[in-house]
Order: C-alpha cells, then structure tokens, then sequence
C-alpha cells in the first residue's frame, strides 16, 4: 500500500522537466499535424513545455530507437504508427531496439482508412470493374505507394494478395509526387491517404474508388469501402499511438495515458482530427501493448507471405 502511494505521489509529481514528443516522419506530414495537436493541448495540462521534434527516416525507425534509449522517466514521447512501430520493424534487416520492451505504449490515439484512386480518364469506375480488368491482364495495371514497406505499400500489396490480382507496385518517396504523377497519368492507381486523395479528387484528375477501412470516412461519406464495392473482406486501417521509453514508471504510464483520454474526447481536438481524416480513438496502456505483439506477429507473417523486402 505504500509502495503503491509512493508511486501514485510520484506520478503526480511529473513531469519535473521539458517533454520531447518525437515524430519519424518529416514537418507537414499526418504524424506531424497530430504530434502538434497532442503537444500544445497536453502543454495545457501537464503545464510543463510539449517541444515536438521530427527525425525522420528508416520508416520511423529512427525515432523509435531515439525514444527507446532516452531516459526511463516519461519525458520523452513518440507519436508512432503502424508503419513506424509494427511494419518497418519486421522489414528490417537490424534493429538497434526491442520494439515490444524497449518502447511502452501509452495509447492509440486515432485510426484512419486510406483511399484507393485512378487516373479519371482510366475507364475503371468501381472497385470490381478495376479487379476485373487485374484479372483479364495481369501486370498490366501498376499502383504508385508512398515507399517500398510503406503502409500504403501493403495496402496495395493485400489488396492484391486477397484480389488474386498481379498488379505491379511502383515505389515512391513520398505521397506528394506519386499522387501527382497518377494524376498525370504516368501511373494508373494510387493507395493514398485520405486528406491528400480528396484534394486529387477535386481537380478532376483522379477518381476515388472506394475506402480501405471497415466503415464508410465521415469526410468521403457517399464513398464506399472496398468491402463494400468488390472484395469482401478486405480492410486495411492505419493508426497513431503515442509512446513513451520502456522501463518507465507504470504511474507515469497510467498518468499519460489518462490526460491523453481527456484530450482526445474534447470536441475540439475531435474536429482537428476528423479535418485530418482521421478518426480520434483511445485505448488501455495494455490493451495497446496487446495489439502492438499482435500486429508485430501478423505483419512477421504476412510481410514473408507477400514477398515484400526493403532495397
């Protein structure tokens, strides 16, 4: 009982000095736009300065092996995703930290579904018809991703392993420039985020053919799910958490874990989200753990199953 007021006193003690919240990914970006939403409201209720600092690189490697070696003691954050902390992990040849003990999850704090689009003047107006012409030509259809091991990458990757289609990845280094050449017609199909693939819509140059989530996106509401428009099944959903380094004081764990939750359910922080296309959730510092040894044994599997290496 004392131990346990001990470590409750402490707790609530913290912080004792400036946070760090580290995004793997460069300024601008969709980590970026939630690690800076996160930052100045927990700012506000932590009352000790949120400084977000982006290294970038390795596919959020880089920032998971920062976050992993910093001091035990809660003040060094990580916005992380599925890519950075569940994908890139089992796709790389070495890693410099255990991503199931040297990092400790805190909680989910958002899910999103991505969008598949095609060049407009494609003839492709539905998820079945684009599956159809897969079929009748295989390796003729090819899909532009943000990067080889990317989330949008396996995306197309299960897509096309649950389709029974052969349709050739095109790697990019970023987004930005693959949408941009999809909709130059240079490449015939995209698996894009959802902010960047509606701004592509409204040019007239692509067209969105369906959703990669479970359920239809508040922001694309007359789009349906792939699920729902030719391939049964199907469902790939990207999602944020933030972190913090493995060792950690449980209590401090706990204690983030619970100002997190109170960020999130404010209706303005809910808004800010949803303008960025995705949707706010929370979730157990052990629930989250859970998912995270989950998704690492999956993606383990099904990374060898699709032949997907990093050059």
């Amino acid at each position: 009982m004392g131990l346990a007021s001990t470590a409750a006193t402490a707790a609530e003690a913290w912080p004792t000095q400036p946070l760090k919240m580290i995004v793997g990914f460069a300024p601008g970006g969709g980590n970026d736009i939630l690690a800076r939403i996160l930052a100045k409201e927990l700012q506000q209720s932590l009352g000790q300065t949120v400084v977000v600092e982006n290294r970038a690189g390795a596919g959020g490697l880089i920032a998971g092996e920062f976050v992993a070696k910093a001091p035990k003691n809660g003040h060094t954050l990580l916005l992380g995703s599925i890519g950075g902390n569940t994908i890139a992990p089992v796709l790389a040849k070495s890693l410099g930290f255990d991503p199931r003990k040297d990092l400790a999850p805190i909680s989910l704090v958002a899910e999103s579904g991505n969008a598949l689009l095609v060049n407009a003047k494609l003839p492709y107006k539905n998820v079945k018809a684009f599956i159809e012409a897969a079929r009748k030509e295989p390796g003729l259809i090819n899909y532009a991703s943000s990067g080889t091991g990317s989330t949008l990458h396996l995306a197309g990757a299960l897509f096309a392993q649950q389709a029974n289609v052969n349709i050739v990845h095109i790697p990019y280094k970023g987004n930005s420039q693959a949408l941009t050449d999809v909709a130059g017609g240079q490449v015939q199909a995209i698996f894009s985020g959802i902010p960047p693939a509606i701004v592509s819509a409204k040019t007239g140059q692509t067209r969105i053919l369906a959703v990669t989530s479970k359920q239809r996106v508040k922001s694309l509401p007359d789009v349906p799910t792939v699920a729902e428009a030719g391939l049964p099944g199907y469902a790939f959903t990207s999602w944020y958490g933030l972190f913090t380094t493995g060792g950690t004081d449980p209590a401090i764990v706990e204690r983030l874990a619970r100002e997190v939750h109170k960020i999130i359910h404010k209706p303005e922080v809910r808004a800010q989200f949803e303008m960025q296309g995705v949707e706010p959730v929370t979730s157990e510092p052990k629930a989250f753990a859970a998912q995270i040894d989950r998704e690492l044994t999956r993606w383990g599997r099904d990374v060898k199953a699709m032949n997907i290496t990093l050059d």
